[in-house]
């Protein structure tokens, strides 16, 4: 038995690495421990090279290219947040699987550590859907895809979700023929309609072939590589198959119940508003592993309360999570913080809506990019209405700096602030920001003939 530790936290991704620097940051000397090298999905299959991979194939580069070049930002990232990173920060790593022996004794390896408090962040992996044959026809998934060598000529992408498009969009023009098959009635489900139909238009002008609505029900080899059966009873041909149909906790080794940790149904930790677990002793849980959000950015800021909450004595924090914007990385962007149009006519059915097409700003104009849109939505304050034009509640961006922009947006929301405000802060002309300033116009007398109206219920 090793002495006690102040924390552990299991495991090494963004999740993890922020909760034991939070650690280290309020005077504790936590262990790491992690499966795989520090840095986890985001630095080696996901956010850090899907990102290269777009930008490569955005700026015309080979596929052997624009693969060197992912493998190169990864390299580089991962240099920040290595090992020999973290020790020199004060932080101890250790290699291997943990899993509970108990709600305060943590196995790695055969090495039982006694831990006063653990921080759970094992994040997720690809789900894989139960399809007859899929496992024969060798799918690519997220965690595979970055090690290929080759293009492929063409390729089925099962999935229209972020994760999807983005890869889709990327290969196809690094020069593969891509299908994308969705089984929902549109691209990005879980996005504002209208951004899903400006993805589908710019996928159809680039010769990516959509199929909405339909599943795969059988994977079978062919001379060609891959034949995917639909639902529909037609068929689609490629040469590999890349699955993007979700994510799933990584908690099947973890022992949950041995320190009493309750899962839900999809099988992610169990987790109250300040992060802790049903466990009987001080075990926390953030990122993908709650099933809350699959975003980096957001497992940052629950290893943050996750840490904090673990060790405090008490005053421990809820997690401030009402402000977490969204982007999809595919060219135009899409970006999404607070509520859609659609969400506020249930919950806010006085909200008021602002709109503005980016072919009528003129930076989208002068770039030739003119597909896309602003949408801010405001609820009218208590006692003054919708003076100043309301509290903005929730915005969607599809553009070229969609992902940019909507940080603007996401501080009037996390400020309480008037839209009126965003309408009076000067812009520097011309940018696409200046989006923004002439969408909250509308909010306090109109811009270009354009003025707010009330929300609708059925985009």
């Amino acid at each position: 038995m090793s002495r006690a530790r102040e924390l552990v936290v299991i495991g090494g991704g963004a999740a993890g690495l922020s909760a034991a620097r939070t650690a280290r940051a309020l005077g504790a000397h936590p262990v790491l421990v992690t499966e795989g090298p520090p840095g986890g999905d985001c630095t080696f299959t996901g956010c850090v090279p899907s990102k290269t991979l777009l930008a490569a194939a955005a700026g015309g580069e080979d596929f052997a290219t624009a693969m060197r070049r992912v493998r190169a930002a990864v390299g580089r990232v991962a240099a920040t947040e290595d090992e020999a990173a973290l020790r020199a920060e004060g932080i101890e790593v250790m290699r291997g699987r943990a899993m509970f022996l108990s709600p305060d004794e943590v196995e790695v390896h055969g090495r039982v550590l006694s831990a006063d408090r653990v921080v759970v962040a094992t994040g997720s992996a690809p789900l894989v859907p139960d399809i007859p044959g899929l496992p024969d026809v060798a799918p690519l998934t997220s965690d595979t895809v970055f090690a290929l060598r080759e293009r492929p000529r063409s390729l089925v992408v099962l999935g229209g979700g972020a994760i999807g498009c983005e890869l889709a969009q990327a290969f196809a023009r690094l020069g593969s023929a891509v299908t994308v098959v969705e089984a929902a009635g549109r691209l990005l489900p879980s996005e504002d309609p209208e951004a899903s139909a400006v993805i589908a238009a710019r996928f159809a002008d680039e010769g990516v072939v959509v199929r909405t609505a339909v599943k795969a029900v059988r994977a079978t080899s062919d001379a060609g590589g891959v034949r995917l059966e639909l639902t529909d009873g037609e068929h689609v041909r490629a040469e590999r198959v890349l699955v993007a149909v979700g994510r799933r906790p990584n908690t099947a080794w973890l022992r949950t119940g041995a320190a009493g940790i309750d899962l839900d149904h999809t099988g992610a930790v169990v987790t109250t508003d300040r992060l802790a677990t049903t466990s009987p002793s001080r075990v926390y849980a953030a990122g993908d592993v709650t099933g809350r959000y699959a975003l980096t950015h957001a497992a940052h800021l629950m290893g943050r309360v996750a840490a904090r909450n673990a060790l405090a004595r008490w005053d421990r924090v809820r997690l401030d999570d009402a402000v977490v914007p969204r982007v999809v990385f595919t060219d135009p962007e899409v970006a999404q913080v607070g509520v859609t149009e659609r969400e506020a006519a249930r919950t806010h059915p006085d909200a008021r809506v602002a709109y503005l097409p980016m072919a009528e700003v003129d930076r989208a104009i002068t770039d030739g990019r003119g597909d896309g849109f602003v949408r801010i939505i405001t609820r009218p304050r208590r006692l003054l209405g919708h003076t100043g034009g309301g509290r903005v509640i929730g915005a969607t961006v599809v553009g070229a700096r969609a992902g940019e922009l909507v940080h603007e947006l996401a501080l009037a929301m996390r400020t309480g602030m008037f839209a009126g405000r965003l309408a009076q802060t000067v812009h520097a002309y011309p940018t696409h920001a200046v989006a923004v300033q002439q969408a909250a116009a509308q909010f306090v007398g109109g811009h270009g003939g354009r003025v707010a109206r009330p929300v609708e219920g059925l985009r």
